[in-house]
């Protein structure tokens, strides 16, 4: 009879996972929430642009999604023994040049869509607001979600943490926060708020 190595079976059971995602995805409902709040701060300025709120929802995905990708590449590559250093490492470069590519290319598409709706629905802004509003605030969400992906992904990995359980969900997350940021930012220099 085989016996079954101890540490392969305890690591994949309910409680094990249980007791390591329940508090990434406590801090993620948190993040969750401030994220909520900083809309509702601003609800009178964003209703005033109907076009903006048709593109929140939009950007905001971009960088948690493009983040999401680049740190599940960087777990295979941990799992496989292929992530160990930062610099010159051709996993995390090529990587974090695809999702890059992948981030501004979806946000030349949303600006084009967005700009198509809005006009279809009778409230459109000029194309060239949307799409500077595109490109600075995913320019600011990709670099600060790219930074913390690569970050969190090794520290998880260096302390022994699985990124798989770490980095989508905190990563997703903070693309949330970070895109709704580089939106306001973006308005801001724009002055359109």
């Amino acid at each position: 009879m085989k016996r079954k190595a101890r540490g392969a079976t305890s690591y994949y059971t309910v409680e094990g996972i249980v007791r390591r995602g329940l508090p990434v995805l406590s801090l993620t409902c948190v993040i969750g929430i401030i994220v909520g709040q900083i809309l509702n701060s601003k609800e009178s300025s964003l209703i005033s642009m109907p076009a903006i709120l048709i593109l929140i929802p939009a950007l905001i995905k971009i960088g948690g999604d493009t983040g999401s990708m680049l740190g599940a590449r960087l777990s295979s590559a941990f799992h496989m023994g292929l992530g160990t250093h930062i610099r010159r490492n051709p996993v995390v470069y090529n990587s974090l040049i695809a999702v890059a590519i992948v981030g501004l290319v979806s946000s030349f598409s949303v600006s084009v869509l967005v700009w198509l709706a809005s006009n279809l629905m009778g409230f459109g802004m000029p194309y060239l607001t949307l799409l500077e509003i595109s490109l600075i605030a995913v320019s600011i969400e990709l670099v600060v979600v790219y930074s913390a992906t690569i970050g969190i992904a090794f520290a998880s990995h260096r302390f022994g943490i699985d990124p798989d359980d770490t980095v989508i969900p905190l990563i997703a997350t903070l693309g949330d926060l970070v895109g709704v940021t580089g939106i306001f930012v973006a308005l801001n220099l724009l002055n359109l708020v």
